[in-house]
């Protein structure tokens, strides 16, 4: 079955529904069985994984157990579980994975979030941490010590955009008996295949991409066969659950997710294009640009590019910067992004990082490049940097 076939079949079963095309919301806490017999076989069949033998609400309902069966097959991994955010998939499986006096080596370039969970969190319960170069590759294993059970990886890089080399990451860490963990919203299941290339457990922040319309909050994680059995029981042990109406948003999303991916792609390489150009940037990150340092690894492991980058605007006063992003008139100044919108944020990179130094002087921005026309966004940009401009001209008089 080609992916697009999956994007539209996986999860679906109009037979069990009086036909209905999309699986219905299931709300539900209580759920009454016909007998002991009948009670005692579910809960075998939970025991033994099947995910649609739901005892209770909380281990979900017919509209979860079709989003995990749908995202688990789109990603090549065993099972997947829901979370109410993506932060909630990262903390729960760093919580399955880790216990004291464990280590875990994490990119400098990941979700910011996610390190703070492990300094605010995790070390007060004795579990240790470093952080390394996102462009290491098998050369991490210098930091591997024989604690480290997990090896965090986030490709591109959560802002920066560094492409991981993840083959390699996950050859040395599995040689040292460590997990490799990644968070996959980026790449999205149809743009980066993490099972494929070593990965143990795959996170999305199905907020973005798999939902695509800003308007519900969900996280996802999938796991190999191996893991399933721990992470079953964290998951339950953590009373980590998502509703049935943030689990139907997301399989209308999925829906329609490979027709949207091309469009933010398109679009986005032609804004990232333009904006290379002007002589007010001075760099532009996007990997499927040529000019990106991790470009050839992106070729090489992805099958696409989703609507965010960054770029760096050449050295301004504060002024002159909020003068540009106050001119937008279609992107938003707001976090998140994988909605139809496109959005623009600030973000100061240079007292984040300890394992490297932040290259460049100007304004970091990162930007998501929405399902609007793309003569219309450049546009948009252009006479914003004539604000920028005319600002810098202002206060230099």
């Amino acid at each position: 079955m080609k992916e697009q076939t999956v994007l539209v079949t996986a999860g679906r079963y109009p037979e069990r529904f009086d036909g209905a095309v999309n699986t219905p919301i299931y709300r539900g806490s209580t759920i009454v069985h016909e007998s002991m017999a009948h009670w005692e076989e579910k809960k075998k069949r939970r025991a033994a994984g099947d995910p649609a033998a739901s005892t209770y609400g909380r281990f979900g309902m017919a509209t979860q157990h079709a989003l995990q069966e749908a995202i688990a097959e789109l990603e090549g991994g065993y099972r997947s579980f829901l979370f109410p955010s993506g932060l909630a998939a990262i903390s729960s499986t760093l919580l399955t994975l880790l216990s004291a006096g464990d280590h875990i080596l994490i990119t400098d370039s990941a979700y910011s979030p996610t390190t703070g969970f492990i300094k605010r969190v995790l070390q007060r319960f004795g579990v240790s941490y470093d952080v390394y170069h996102p462009e290491a590759g098998n050369s991490l294993e210098s930091q591997l010590r024989p604690e480290t059970k997990v090896v965090y990886v986030e490709s591109p890089g959560s802002e920066t955009f560094e492409i991981q080399d993840i083959p390699a990451i996950a050859e040395v860490a599995h040689r040292h008996g460590a997990k490799v963990v990644m968070d996959n919203t980026w790449g999205t299941p149809l743009f980066y295949k993490p099972f494929e290339h070593g990965v143990d457990v795959s996170i999305q922040a199905a907020t973005k991409y798999i939902v695509g319309h800003s308007d519900a909050m969900l996280g996802i994680v999938t796991c190999t066969e191996e893991l399933w059995p721990q992470f079953k029981a964290t998951v339950e042990d953590l009373g980590q659950t998502a509703g049935p109406d943030e689990a139907f948003l997301a399989l209308r999303g999925l829906r329609t997710l490979g027709v949207r991916l091309q469009q933010h792609w398109r679009n986005g390489i032609e804004v990232a294009s333009w904006l290379e150009q002007r002589p007010e940037v001075e760099r532009v990150l996007h990997p499927g640009l040529p000019s990106h340092p991790g470009h050839e690894l992106w070729k090489r492991d992805f099958r696409g590019a989703c609507g965010l980058f960054a770029m760096v605007l050449k050295p301004a006063p504060e002024e002159a910067v909020h003068a540009f992003v106050d001119a937008l008139q279609y992107f938003g100044l707001g976090v998140s992004w994988g909605g139809y919108e496109s959005l623009i944020i600030p973000f100061d990179p240079k007292g984040s990082r300890s394992a490297y130094k932040w290259p460049y002087e100007g304004q970091a921005m990162r930007l998501h490049i929405g399902l609007e026309d793309p003569a219309d966004l450049i546009a948009d940009l252009e006479q914003a940097l004539g604000h920028l401009n005319s600002t810098k001209t202002k206060l230099s008089a």
